[in-house]
């Protein structure tokens, strides 16, 4: 059965910073292109940000300087440190690994930025 579970969501004050994780089982991790996204209230989905399996990595524009993607296949998670928060980062944050015509998502992690 395949599982991708995120954590390290929570509330932080703006321009604070967390990072996110997302653990994969099931899969053989180091195969699967990685990517974050992120859905705000009343809006759609977001591309974040996306990993691939060679490590070069891409940032969505609302992100992009304030966000660092990184994976560690030996233990199958992928990372989403994300700086100088702000307001409209506010959304529920996922992981989903793709390979070939495999997705597989995770059920996301809270980040909320407020004063």
């Amino acid at each position: 059965q395949v599982q991708l579970v995120e954590s390290g969501g929570g509330l932080v004050q703006p321009g604070g910073s967390l990072t996110l994780s997302c653990v994969a089982s099931g899969i053989y991790f180091s195969i699967y292109s990685l990517t974050w996204f992120r859905l705000a209230p009343g809006q759609g989905r977001e591309w974040v940000a996306t990993i691939s399996i060679g490590g070069s990595v891409r940032y969505g524009d609302s992100v992009k300087g304030r966000a660092t993607i990184s994976r560690d296949n030996a233990k199958n998670t992928v990372y989403l440190e994300l700086n100088n928060l702000r307001p409209d980062d506010t959304a529920l944050y996922y992981c989903n690994a793709q390979y070939t015509t495999e997705n597989y998502w995770g059920q996301g992690t809270q980040v909320t930025v407020s004063s």
